[in-house]
């Protein structure tokens, strides 16, 4: 006999795939030399919107069975160097402060490296020997590069400190205090942009790429978030490959920061279809 969490998990994932099927996303062509991260662009007005249902995670502990965003509009534009998607969605609150007690807005968008209309690699972040490009950005990111980068004080303000490392120890000799920043965590350092190129091959593989090629921009207005999310064509070995022309799928994830979502904890699709027009 199947247990619950089999048939639930065959469930989600048929109904994903129920979703998709007659679900495409065009990304048209646009005249637009710059960088396309501006989510105000008079462009995106005659991009087609598509309803992306998301799915709650079940794969993986801690599951996350209803996740508060159940729906994403999504539109995608290229201008033959580069792609570019605007993803909104409903979100009461905007997060964009991580502490210990509270998370951040986050929204991705994944690509497969090698595309085959016969074969793609699994929708939750590829599996082995199928490599996906995962481009996630981050509200906290956003906030550090606007704002300047938070300091203790700022994020705990009635924290109370005697002394730190680094104003006793030289800099080598602090750096074992300085937790995630001293390991060089690239998530730890602030960044030109708010969004990470990644790459995984499958649960628990996710890298963050030592050339980071995305850009993006988000604007949280009324309640809704609108996040643009771009990438270039050209790229190596461990980038998706993208053309004037291509067909390809594309897959979504978000996390609303104000319900707890984090993590595993999040909403996720199945691939589209992608026409790069």
């Amino acid at each position: 006999m199947k247990s619950r969490n089999t048939i639930l998990l065959g469930a989600g994932l048929m109904l994903a795939a129920t979703a998709s099927a007659d679900t495409a996303l065009r990304a048209r062509w646009v005249v637009e030399p710059g960088a396309m991260n501006d989510p105000r662009a008079s462009y995106w007005a005659n991009a087609e919107a598509t309803s992306v249902p998301m799915l709650g995670q079940m794969v993986t502990m801690p599951r996350h069975l209803d996740p508060a965003v159940k729906e994403l509009k999504v539109r995608a534009v290229h201008n033959g160097h580069s792609i570019a998607f605007l993803i909104e969605w409903a979100d009461p609150t905007k997060s964009d402060r991580i502490v210990v007690d509270e998370y951040g807005d986050q929204v991705a968008v994944e690509l497969p490296n090698q595309s085959s209309p016969d074969k793609q690699p699994s929708p939750m972040m590829g599996h082995k020997g199928a490599r996906v490009t995962i481009l996630q950005w981050r509200a906290a990111f956003q906030k550090d590069l606007e704002s300047g980068e938070p300091q203790i004080r700022d994020l705990y303000p009635h924290a109370l400190v005697d002394i730190y490392p680094d104003q006793v120890l030289r800099a080598t000799d602090a750096r074992p205090y300085m937790g995630a920043v001293g390991l060089d965590n690239p998530i730890s350092h602030p960044d030109r942009t708010p969004v990470l190129d990644q790459m995984s091959e499958g649960w628990g593989t996710m890298t963050v790429k030592l050339e980071q090629r995305a850009e993006a921009k988000g604007l949280w207005q009324d309640g809704r978030w609108r996040v643009v999310i771009s990438y270039p064509f050209s790229g190596g070995e461990n980038d998706p490959k993208l053309a004037v022309g291509a067909e390809t799928v594309a897959a979504f994830a978000v996390w609303e920061g104000g319900a707890r979502e984090v993590g595993s904890r999040k909403a996720w699709s199945n691939w589209l279809p992608l026409k790069i027009e």
